[in-house]
């Protein structure tokens, strides 16, 4: 963990729950529990909202099929941690029907709608009507929509698990894994709790308002123009710009510059959110678009 903030910043609670469950595993907790139990309330109660709906509630696409799309997209953005993660996961959920393996094991729907989850991601500007769904014509409008929200969850957790350093320690691999399916992606509900939440009708929606607009130690601007590309002062325009385009790329030595030039960690973590949410967003709403103009003809 690349922010001393993610391994010992957490509320007391927080703490107990992590010391039980490393004691009762025997393995410490991973990396992503962590960072999501820390500040709860600014990513982590709207993304895992979003999280348990998107991998395990109802849908066209099965449990092991929105494990093997969270790899590829994982694939695509370098991050060792998700790969290895979600590998294992779609071994576990998809009792076989698919070999992490060989993408050519998947059946041919998962495969194209994987070439449009890609296309989205690398390019959303590309992702018009025509060229993003030309190969997912036969398929059902829902199972886009909730591809794209799987996609969405992995292209924000992808980048942060590359820019807050994630690594797999002996033991987390088997049990964290085991875990995470068991609850489907739920936590204890007295962990999220922090402040109120007000609903803006959508889960994204919730996620958007939380990260970009509600009150923060960072002001909403910085995080707006972290999530959009704007001109930021040095040296945050060339960290947000490589969590957004490159999250593999950065090291300690980008959190030092930052730490150098007077950020606390805290604000360090929340533009990296920032910048890691509003990329996502960028290819949810490219997909979603495409997919009405191609509804509208």
């Amino acid at each position: 963990m690349r922010l001393s903030i993610l391994d010992h910043g957490h509320r007391r609670r927080a703490k107990l729950f992590l010391a039980l469950t490393s004691a009762i595993s025997r393995v410490d907790s991973p990396d992503i529990v962590k960072m999501l139990l820390y500040r709860p309330g600014f990513l982590t109660r709207p993304l895992l909202e979003l999280t348990a709906d998107a991998m395990r509630g109802p849908s066209y696409w099965t449990a092991g099929e929105r494990e093997f799309l969270a790899m590829c997209t994982a694939q695509l953005h370098q991050c060792p941690f998700c790969i290895d993660s979600h590998a294992e996961l779609t071994r576990i959920a998809g009792h076989g029907e698919i070999d992490p393996d060989d993408p050519a094991s998947a059946r041919p729907h998962l495969r194209a709608v994987r070439e449009f989850l890609d296309l989205t991601s690398r390019t959303p500007d590309r992702a018009n009507a025509t060229e993003a769904t030309a190969g997912v014509a036969d398929l059902p409008e829902h199972a886009l929509h909730e591809a794209l929200r799987v996609n969405l969850v992995f292209n924000i957790v992808n980048r942060l698990a590359n820019a807050f350093g994630f690594t797999l320690r002996e033991g987390q691999l088997h049990s964290g894994t085991r875990a995470l399916h068991r609850f489907g992606y739920r936590f204890p509900s007295f962990l999220l709790a922090d402040g109120s939440a007000t609903d803006h009708g959508d889960v994204v929606a919730n996620l958007r308002h939380a990260v970009l607009d509600a009150p923060a130690i960072t002001d909403r601007g910085l995080r707006a123009a972290a999530a959009v590309g704007e001109t930021l002062p040095e040296p945050w325009q060339s960290y947000a710009a490589t969590v957004r385009d490159a999250s593999y790329r950065i090291t300690h030595t980008d959190m030092d510059r930052l730490t150098t030039a007077g950020y606390c960690e805290d604000e360090i973590f929340e533009v990296t959110v920032a910048a890691a949410v509003g990329a996502a967003l960028r290819s949810f709403d490219a997909g979603q678009n495409a997919l009405k103009r191609k509804a509208t003809g």
